[in-house]
C-alpha cells in the first residue's frame, strides 16, 4: 500500500481524535492503559499543533488518514534532564510526539519514522515504560534507549535518540 505524509489541516481534527481513540484502545489491550489519560491527547492541543504546522497525518493512496504524528523541533523543556543514562550529544533535534494509528495499515509507524527521520537527521522520542509496542517499534527503527525523562506532571518515561 502506498502511503503519503502530509501536514494536518483543521478538517482532519475529528479524524485524529478518531485515531487517538484507536490507539487508546489498542494501548488499553497491549498492556498499556495508563499512557494516554484524562482525555489527552486533548482536541484543543492538536488544534493548537495543526495551527504551528507541527502536525501531520499519514494517508492512503485513496486519501484515507491511518495515522498521525507530531514533528517539533527541540530542545524540549522535557529532555533538558535525563537520568540512568545521557543523551549521546547535544546536536539540534526534532522531537516525535503522538504518533498514533487507527490499526488498520501494517507498517504505518515505521513508515512515519522513516519519514521523519529522512527530513531531520536527529529525532528524539520518548514513551511509557508499558507501551512495548513503541519500544519495539523504535528498537526496530534504529533509536537507542538514552534514559529516563519526566513529563511536567513527573510522571516518567523512557527517552529513545536516532541520530546524531
Amino acid at each position: 500500500m502506498k502511503l503519503n505524509v502530509r501536514k494536518a489541516v483543521m478538517d482532519d481534527l475529528d479524524r485524529l481524535m478518531e485515531i487517538f481513540a484507536a490507539a487508546k484502545r489498542f494501548m488499553a489491550d497491549t498492556g498499556n492503559p495508563g499512557q494516554w489519560v484524562a482525555g489527552y491527547p486533548q482536541r484543543e492541543l492538536m488544534a493548537g499543533e495543526i495551527a504551528s504546522s507541527w502536525c501531520y497525518v499519514c494517508e492512503t493512496e485513496e486519501g484515507r488518514v491511518v495515522a498521525t504524528f507530531c514533528l517539533i523541533p527541540g530542545p524540549d523543556l522535557t529532555y533538558s534532564y535525563i537520568e540512568d543514562g545521557a543523551w549521546p550529544d547535544d546536536r539540534p533535534y526534532y522531537v516525535i510526539h503522538r504518533l498514533a494509528s487507527d490499526g488498520t495499515c501494517r507498517g504505518v509507524g515505521s513508515f512515519c519514522l522513516d519519514w521523519c527521520f529522512s527530513r531531520c537527521p536527529c529525532l528524539r522520542v520518548d514513551t511509557h515504560a508499558d507501551n512495548k509496542v513503541m519500544q519495539g517499534l523504535l528498537a526496530r527503527n534504529g533509536f537507542v534507549r538514552c534514559g529516563i525523562i519526566y513529563l511536567k506532571n513527573g510522571s516518567p518515561r523512557i527517552a529513545y535518540q536516532k541520530g546524531g
